[in-house]
């Protein structure tokens, strides 16, 4: 559904993104991840035809963004970091300019308008004013744009920047509900947001590609991790300095108190089980021992920053 070979795109002396090559399927849910400036932005602009690359290709359901762009653009919803919505204008109204624009036929125009409504849930707020929205439900206004000629893919950058913790759960609700009805790619830098919605992700660092597969693959990419999380009845000063000469031993990072801390590993059950006998035969009082796999963001950090959360390099 959307195929990109080698896109490239410079400004001035500075290359944004080098060579990016990624497909994504039809129905595919994926998470475009990277730090800020890593290039996502410019990606998204490239492939929705608001930008030229400097050279390479980007295709939609078939058909090249730039040789036929109204093609691409009839088939495709997006919604940008700031949500391109006129303040003077009242939902409803927008959202009609917005469909007579992707050029949907008359007759289908308001039933569109009414889907769009109740999947974004603005119902309350369709004959306001946008510019009397709160940045929210301005955002859901964005959304509602992007889906209301029903179109095959939706491209959303930085969905959820700047809202509260109530307002991004709502957004991230939403982006699920949409599952299956297109194919989504996401741009974040936020990592919660591709795990709560994205089923695969694309990591992004410095304009290249650095990794790409489903999400429970990338959660295991350094095969031979670990992380152990240990509660303790006695407070420890420094647990890394107690097991410091433990072979296999990365780091150690303290938790909420000096009773819980999460060890680093790198080794297999012989490593595990050595930290365990220490704590016992150090008499610190072994509460609770419980192995977990690297997550995600672990392995983000690692390919993105050269460092694991616990600031190994």
């Amino acid at each position: 559904m959307i195929e990109v070979r080698d896109l490239t795109k410079d400004y001035g002396p500075h290359r944004a993104i080098h060579a990016l090559n990624f497909t994504v399927k039809k129905g595919d849910v994926v998470g475009f991840l990277g730090p800020n400036g890593a290039g996502k932005s410019t990606t998204m602009k490239i492939i929705t035809g608001f930008m030229a690359p400097t050279s390479g290709t980007a295709r939609i359901a078939g058909f090249d963004v730039f040789e036929s762009p109204l093609e691409v653009k009839k088939r495709i919803g997006y919604l940008p970091e700031t949500p391109p919505v006129y303040t003077d204008m009242y939902v409803r109204d927008y959202l009609r300019y917005v469909a007579r624009l992707k050029g949907m036929e008359k007759n289908r125009i308001e039933k569109s308008i009414d889907r769009a409504v109740e999947k974004t849930s603005l119902g309350d707020v369709q004959k306001r004013l946008i510019g009397h929205l709160s940045k929210g439900f301005r955002q859901r206004v964005g959304i509602a744009q992007a889906i209301v000629s029903d179109p095959d893919v939706l491209v959303l950058d930085e969905p959820t920047v700047g809202l509260d913790p109530k307002q991004m759960h709502e957004i991230r609700e939403l982006i699920r509900e949409l599952r299956g009805q297109h194919t989504i790619i996401l741009s974040t830098h936020i990592l919660p947001e591709v795990q709560a919605t994205c089923e695969r992700a694309i990591i992004i660092n410095k304009g290249r590609i650095v990794a790409e597969d489903s999400i429970a693959n990338l959660a295991t990419l350094e095969k031979g991790r670990s992380r152990l999380f240990v509660r303790l009845r006695r407070e420890v000063g420094d647990l890394g300095a107690v097991l410091s000469d433990i072979d296999g031993v990365m780091g150690v990072e303290s938790g909420s108190s000096n009773r819980e801390w999460r060890v680093n590993l790198r080794g297999n059950e012989d490593t595990v089980d050595a930290v365990s006998s220490r704590l016992v035969s150090q008499g610190y009082g072994l509460l609770e021992f419980s192995p977990s796999k690297v997550d995600l963001e672990d392995v983000f950090l690692k390919l993105t920053y050269g460092q694991s959360r616990g600031g190994e390099a």
